[in-house]
């Protein structure tokens, strides 16, 4: 092909810009706006028709709707107001009005720690589960003897519903195999809803039957690992049935003319509910099997959820159980029997479901059974495993009083100790018991000879003194731990515990500046001699710190510490380390110097990143975060000074300059030295340091012919062309501004650039080069400009150095048509039948990069661009829909002023036809 010379089109930017912008549209106050809210207006018409009238018709707007019906009752509905007058709805509104004010006491009694059983419930559903399959038992018993039942005598009465409930257990047997855990969970459900049914329609018995029936379910433990949710599921009944029979009974208490009082007792009751209360007792106990006969007594027991009111005797249940079992008095008495009837189980895993149901019913009466043991440090140290922390904690120093009474020969009491302290790290306990209950515990802990013991009791109670107390305490226990813990390098057998104290301090110290101010945090580190335990323990640390720490520090106290701790981790690093836990340690290493700031004080901060670069001189990533920390400085101090360098800013930046230019050929990285030194030169050149920039955009030039043809990017090799491209592209914009140097000749660096890109070795079947060219021609033709597009304040550019000198623009122009000319002869050695695609690409990309920088005023480079636009449909590989927009946007250029030449290079460029 022929050379063809190179004319750039003169730019004006700003009318370019102006050209661009969306037109402005003036929007009046008021009128339609997207994210305005949409009202919408509902137009009603109503019409009436009466005798002797002619029909009128009205409009009305509104924006809600109106029912018809309400609006002609005005407010009043009759049947409210004749209900309101009935003696039945005034005693259910006393009854409704005492159930609310006792829901409310309860509350109030209770306790915001208090756990409902429906949140375990839940957790229980979830966890227990089964593929097995299963199967459920029930005896369908006949409905034999209930017609006149209503002209029997009471005793009678009683008789025949005895006999009703035998012919129950004995009748016909209804067994369902093979179900799955829904058909099992939905087949009790609705024994659930058959039991409310039933005692809807008055059919007491019969919702007897049904819960004596689910509880011969909980017999079966041929799945054992869903006989929890079973037992969640069967006491669900159990708990429906005691609530529907206590509101029975309460409501008997409640008439028209006197309401319980906030805190009742059984000789409140009248005798109806009193007979009706032991009615259900003389039921219960004439269950012939000892499980639905134990269950349905706890459960009675359970369906009240004030532990104060069970306590003190108020249940209905209980004052059955006085008629019953004469002498008793209230629950307490009643927990011993019913913990004996237990024994009678001779299912293990029955008989300690049954206990799990009494636990739930009864909680504060299980601490006096223990003290009635005479403190069984066992049984003490199950009730603080089993019962939820709350409960514990609130009752710390009562639990305190039973573990020093405990006989220590059959449990030690540092165990007891160790249960409490768990409960008392998840629950609070009372704030004037806090430091008595530290007192008493650390006055056994700290007495223990052996280590272990020692530790395992220690570990514990720290995270309590943590939360409840200053740094004084939290020293105290550390010296402590310490004292007990370095002889015979005891620690060595307990790091597990000395790192769970470790994070539980850091937990809960978030100023680090306090933290660090124990005395003994930092003497504790140094029992982690271990350096796997050790790094682990740094890790942990900085990773708290990065979490927690709001602000950037300068606190000595801070910046010492975690230059040791972040040492620690950098030291460990070997050959052997892998390249995720480098990851990871540089990670909290860069939050660490992120977070370190000394303000304006500008030089203390570079001798921070000075000594930094010696201590963490292994790990890549922090290097990189270094440099650009530094280079971040440089520009802070460029901020402050606005642009005005003093003689000793200027210093300063150049010394942060060099402490980039020195670190960075250390990186392993190829592409990470390319674009540091990139990054390095813009801010050198941003605050005048020229020679500094020069030599950074060199560095980058000379490394370019060293990037190898494929890079690993996560573990993965990859071609490396793509990258170049992309880095040569930002370089170039750069390049734009960067003015040449008076000893080097014109366009020095890009000259170098241009040579190293020639003697590159690319890839055989790759057009990145000729990408890059094209590039390049952008860069001339912006750089022949008489003002350039964007400029760095304070430092001249060529468009100010040269101001269009002709000399210049021949020298730019030369370059242009060497450039074009390694394109034209690279279009040339595609035209072969597997490259005629890519030859009609890259043709069809020149012609738009000479529509945008030529001027296609001269003819010569008008013939070029009408010939790269037959070459891109030569040979029917053209993109025919890019190419329609191309001409559609010639032809809206062309009738802009300056650009009526385009008209006829329009008529010159036919499209090619589908055919």
């Amino acid at each position: 092909m022929a050379v063809f010379p190179w004319h750039s089109r003169n730019r004006n930017y700003k009318a370019e810009f102006a050209s661009c912008r969306l037109e402005a549209v003036p929007l009046e106050f008021g009128d339609y706006h997207p994210l305005k809210p949409i009202t919408v207006t509902e137009s009603k018409t109503k019409k009436v028709n009466r005798k002797g009238s002619t029909s009128s018709t009205s409009s009305s707007s509104s924006s809600s709707v109106v029912d018809p019906l309400s609006s002609v009752l005005d407010g009043t509905d009759p049947l409210s107001m004749f209900a309101a007058t009935a003696d039945p709805a005034a005693l259910a509104a006393a009854m409704d009005s005492s159930r609310r004010k006792r829901d409310r006491d309860d509350n109030s009694v209770v306790g915001s720690d208090f756990e409902p059983w429906t949140n375990k419930r839940g957790e229980i559903l979830a966890r227990y589960t089964t593929t097995e399959k299963l199967s459920i038992n029930l005896f369908m018993g006949s409905e034999k003897g209930k017609a006149g039942t209503a002209t029997l005598a009471m005793s009678e009465k009683v008789r025949t519903r005895l006999e009703e409930l035998d012919d129950f257990e004995e009748g016909s047997q209804k067994e369902l195999l093979n179900l799955t855990q829904q058909d099992y969970v939905n087949r009790i459900e609705e024994l659930n809803q058959s039991l409310k049914d039933a005692w809807a329609s008055d059919q007491k018995v019969k919702a007897l039957k049904i819960v004596i029936q689910c509880s011969k379910l909980l017999s079966d433990t041929s799945v054992i690992q869903f006989y929890p949710s079973k037992f969640v599921l069967i006491t669900d009944i159990l708990d429906t049935f005691g609530k529907l029979v206590y509101e029975r009974i309460f409501s008997m208490c409640v008439d028209s003319r006197s309401v319980l009082p906030d805190h009742f007792s059984p000789e409140n009751a009248n005798d109806t509910a009193k007979e009706t209360c032991l009615n259900w007792f003389f039921k219960i106990a004439s269950i012939r099997e000892l499980i639905p006969r134990f269950l349905r007594t706890s459960g009675s027991l359970s369906w009240e959820h004030d532990p104060k009111k069970r306590s003190e005797g108020v249940l209905w249940v209980t004052h059955a159980t006085m008629r019953v079992t004469p002498g008793t008095r209230g629950i307490s008495e009643c927990l011993p029997r019913l913990t004996c009837m237990i024994r009678g189980i001779g299912d293990p895993l029955v008989s300690v479901y049954a206990r799990a149901y009494l636990c739930r019913a009864l909680l504060t009466e299980m601490m006096e059974r223990c003290k009635k043991l005479g403190n069984n440090a066992l049984l003490l140290n199950s009730v603080m495993s089993a019962f939820r922390a709350e409960f514990i904690a609130t009752r710390s120093m009562d639990f305190i009083g039973m573990i020093k009474e405990c006989d220590e020969s059959g449990f030690p009491k540092h165990l007891l100790f160790r249960s409490l302290g768990l409960n008392l790290a998840l629950a609070d306990p009372p704030e004037s018991d806090r430091l008595q209950i530290l007192n008493e515990a650390w006055k056994v802990i700290t007495k223990l000879k052996n280590p272990q013991d020692y530790i395992n009791c220690a570990e514990v109670w720290v995270e309590y003194t943590c939360k409840h107390f200053t740094k004084r305490e939290v020293n105290t226990v550390l010296a402590d731990v310490i004292k007990h813990m370095t002889p015979d390098r005891a620690f060595e057998d307990s790091y597990p515990q000395l790192q769970l104290i470790i994070k539980k301090v850091i937990a809960h110290f978030h100023d680090f500046s306090v933290l660090f101010s124990v005395e003994k945090f930092l003497p504790f580190l140094d029992m982690f001699q271990k350096e796997s335990v050790r790094v682990e323990v740094c890790k942990c640390i900085m990773d708290a710190f990065i979490k927690h720490q709001q602000e950037p520090t300068k606190d000595p106290v801070i910046l010492n510490a975690l230059l040791h701790v972040c040492k620690t981790m950098h030291d460990s690093v070997n050959a052997l380390t892998l390249e995720d836990e480098k990851r990871m340690l540089s990670y909290l290493i860069n939050g660490f110097i992120k977070m370190v700031s000394f303000g304006r004080d500008f030089e203390q901060q570079l001798s921070f990143y000075v000594e930094s670069r010696s201590m963490f001189c292994n790990l890549e990533p922090v290097l990189v975060q270094l440099i650009h920390s530094v280079n971040r400085l440089a520009m802070e101090t460029r901020k402050v000074m606005k642009g005005n360098h003093s003689r000793k800013t200027a210093a300063f930046v150049r010394a942060c300059v060099a402490y980039c230019f020195i670190t960075i050929p250390s990186l392993a990285g190829i592409f990470t030295r390319l674009n540091l030194y990139l990054h390095s030169g813009q801010v050198a050149l941003a605050n005048q340091c020229l020679s500094q920039a020069d030599a950074f955009f060199k560095a980058a030039i000379s490394l370019v012919p060293e990037v190898p043809k494929m890079i690993n990017i996560d573990g993965k090799m990859r071609p490396s062309e793509s990258f170049l491209l992309e880095f040569l592209c930002n370089f170039f914009s750069t390049l734009l501004i960067v003015p040449d140097h008076p000893e080097h000749g014109v366009l020095f660096l890009v000259r170098e650039l241009l040579n190293v890109i020639q003697d590159y070795t690319w890839e055989d079947n790759s057009d990145e080069k000729i990408r890059i060219y094209t590039c390049v021609l952008h860069l001339l033709s912006a750089m022949s400009q008489e003002t350039y597009l964007y400029h760095i304040d304070k430092v001249d550019s060529n468009d100010s150095l040269y101001g269009g000198d002709s000399k210049f623009l021949a020298e730019n122009n030369k370059l242009c048509e060497t450039v074009m000319a390694q394109i034209l002869e690279h279009l040339k050695t595609l035209a072969k039948d597997e490259a005629l695609k890519r030859q009609s690409s890259l043709g069809l990309s020149f012609f738009n990069s000479i529509l945008a920088h030529g001027d296609l005023r001269n003819n010569k480079l008008n013939q070029l661009s009408v010939n790269l636009w037959h070459l891109a449909q030569r040979h029917g590989c053209a993109d025919t829909r890019t190419m329609v927009k191309t001409l559609e946007y010639i032809k809206k250029q062309s009738k802009q002023p300056d650009m009526t030449h385009l008209t006829e290079l329009a008529l010159r460029l036919p499209l090619q036809t589908r055919t």
